[in-house]
């Protein structure tokens, strides 16, 4: 894995006085050291104050491929032919248990980081656990996706429903007592409207949701980090220049340590060096991780649906295709201009859809308030301090979830999701 992919994948990702469930939790009784939210979402929580969790040796867990779309094995460009299958990853315990599905955040595949904390944090607990790619990521879009234009909350939702139900059929020996439901970020908006579509079709029956710091209004939390890339950094005019800074730094502390091990672990020891990221450094490398979420969207979705406006009509991409003049267009697209060119023109094409404001009010939690508000099994846990809330967002969420709301007083966007408080609360809410 290259090291902007490491380091993405690492932007998302107990002190037994801290009150489980509450409106809003202490900050003197809480505990988390990080009050910078750009340094929290990155370097997330210090190692000495993380749950313990089992290893991977000690966990019966297997990767597994579903065709979803066969049609798709005759059409994808040889650049996508090996997600032409969804993949995901099953963790079964031994005998019957409940089964917690994990749905990842932006851009994010089944294997990344955040995903992999929770299964284990959930499998220690005695939970059969199956992780689910986020729809924005290019192997769900490729093998899972029927429109391939990820952001239609609804449509995204039934994508997942449909591969959730096809992941069950494909394991009819496994044993489950009860199904539970959860996602970060990006992956928590798609738990809500999953959880709402269940109450129609009634495959699953979801016992408990969580809601790990999901966007509210899904445009604000774009336009937030959309602008985090644009932060001034002294000394640098171009992407090229920052990526030269953060990988100079990188690897003069490497050379200090003496051996080079890329892992949350090592971000947080990292900031407490003299080679620390400033917090405008901080949010622009958090934002250039969104661009390149964004781009990649972006792209693939241009590409499946033949659109032309990234990769040219009629170009043939061959597995040995030189990628660089599609990365270029592509790096210059933003989750804005993928909006404007693609999930809008599609939506009103296909759904008779209108303005912007509709849009945005259609795909957030917005859509759904009636229901959160009425459903007792749906729980959220946000932060105050989370870099991709706006104004009024926390305050839709007070009025809309009651006490079924935790909001922590720092943290970030998901930077205190492998905390102990954290994971002990997550825990009890399933306990129920």
């Amino acid at each position: 894995m290259s090291l902007t992919r490491r380091l993405a994948a690492l932007v998302c990702g107990l002190t037994l006085s801290a009150p489980l469930w509450a409106a809003d939790v202490d900050i003197e009784s809480y505990g988390y050291p990080i009050t910078n939210p750009f340094e929290a979402t990155i370097a997330t929580t210090p190692p000495d104050l993380r749950p313990s969790l089992p290893d991977d040796s000690d966990i019966d867990q297997s990767d597994y491929k579903i065709l979803l779309h066969p049609e798709r094995e005759y059409e994808l460009p040889d650049n996508l032919w090996a997600v032409t299958k969804m993949k995901y990853r099953l963790a079964e315990q031994d005998g019957e248990a409940p089964l917690i599905f994990i749905i990842a955040g932006t851009g994010a595949q089944y294997s990344s980081s955040t995903p992999e904390y929770l299964k284990k944090l959930f499998y220690g607990a005695g939970y059969h656990v199956i992780q689910l790619s986020s729809p924005t990521s290019y192997d769900f879009m490729a093998s899972a996706s029927r429109h391939a234009t990820p952001g239609l909350s609804e449509d995204d939702a039934d994508d997942l429903y449909r591969a959730m139900q096809a992941v069950r059929a494909q394991h009819p020996d496994l044993k489950v007592s009860d199904y539970y439901l959860t996602g970060y970020s990006l992956g928590a908006l798609n738990a809500a409207f999953v959880s709402k579509l269940d109450e129609q079709r009634r495959s699953f029956n979801f016992k408990r949701v969580l809601l790990l710091n999901p966007p509210v209004n899904l445009y604000t939390s774009i336009s937030n980090l959309n602008k985090l890339v644009q932060t001034k950094v002294e000394g640098i005019n171009t992407n090229s220049n920052f990526f030269d800074l953060i990988l100079g730094k990188l690897s003069r502390y490497f050379e200090q340590k003496g051996y080079i091990d890329m892992n949350e672990a090592m971000l947080y020891e990292f900031q407490m060096s003299k080679e620390h990221l400033t917090d405008e450094q901080m949010a622009m490398l958090i934002g250039t991780v969104f661009r390149f979420s964004s781009s990649d969207i972006a792209y693939t979705s241009d590409l499946l649906n033949r659109r032309g406006l990234i990769t040219p009509p009629g170009t043939v991409i061959k597995s040995n295709t030189d990628m660089t003049p599609y990365l270029r267009r592509a790096l210059q697209c933003d989750f804005d201009c993928y909006m404007r060119e693609q999930l809008i023109p599609m939506w009103r094409a296909r759904y008779d859809g209108g303005s912007l404001d509709q849009l945005v009010n259609k795909v957030s939690l917005y859509a759904l308030e009636d229901y959160l508000k009425n459903s007792p099994k749906i729980a959220v846990m946000h932060n105050a301090d989370d870099i991709i809330l706006g104004p009024g967002d926390l305050g839709f969420l007070r009025r809309t979830m009651g006490d079924r709301l935790t909001v922590y007083p720092l943290g970030g966007h998901c930077g205190n999701l492998n905390y102990r408080v954290n994971s002990d609360a997550m825990l009890e809410f399933f306990r129920g």
